[in-house]
């Protein structure tokens, strides 16, 4: 049942977090979300395939990037930055609000459904925060740093980017692998400051 509960709430997480870019985008002036029929909570228009599939095997998943073309930013780098953290922000946000619900409801199987989607938009915001591609995390990292040096590591995380999630996730390491060693504790933190 925890599966269950564990795939809903990641869906709902990741099409939050998907919508939240594309609003995001759309208000700071870029209609290619609009466009490409992402400015939606249908959760339909946000499920990657294999990101879906690996819900249900590996309870970890991912939704399709959503396209934005930063020339239709007024300021690209600063509206880069604000709608790739739009994501995180948002699972943050979602986290905190059922955080709250639950200290007014009494335990039940309902509460501990809402804790188990609290904990996944932690999980997702905590993960995509991270500086390594294609998370937002490193598109935040490479809007802060200067256009040359910019430049030079998107060619590397270009080249390299899927790999280095691939190992961060599959590469055994302590019995875990390098994201969970990274995340869960960071997790763990904020869930007892929230819950």
């Amino acid at each position: 049942m925890d599966i269950v509960f564990s795939a809903i709430g990641l869906l709902i997480a990741v099409t939050i977090h998907e919508f939240s870019h594309a609003l995001t985008a759309d208000r700071l002036g870029d209609p290619t979300p609009r466009a490409m029929g992402r400015l939606t909570l249908n959760p339909l228009a946000h499920l990657d395939p294999l990101g879906t599939l690996m819900i249900f095997i590996a309870h970890f998943g991912w939704g399709k990037p959503v396209p934005i073309d930063p020339y239709n930013f007024k300021n690209p780098r600063r509206d880069e930055i604000l709608v790739s953290l739009a994501g995180p922000t948002s699972n943050f946000i979602f986290m905190i609000a059922i955080s709250l619900i639950i200290r007014f409801i009494p335990m039940s199987i309902f509460s501990y459904v809402l804790y188990t989607f609290a904990i996944t938009n932690l999980y997702l915001g905590v993960f995509n925060l991270l500086p390594i591609p294609p998370l937002d995390g490193s598109k935040v990292f490479l809007n802060l740093m200067s256009v040359e040096k910019s430049y030079e590591w998107q060619k590397a995380f270009d080249r390299y980017g899927f790999f280095i999630v691939a190992a961060c996730l599959f590469l055994p390491v302590g019995g875990s692998n390098i994201i969970s060693l990274i995340v869960t504790p960071i997790v763990q933190f904020l869930s007892n400051l929230f819950f």
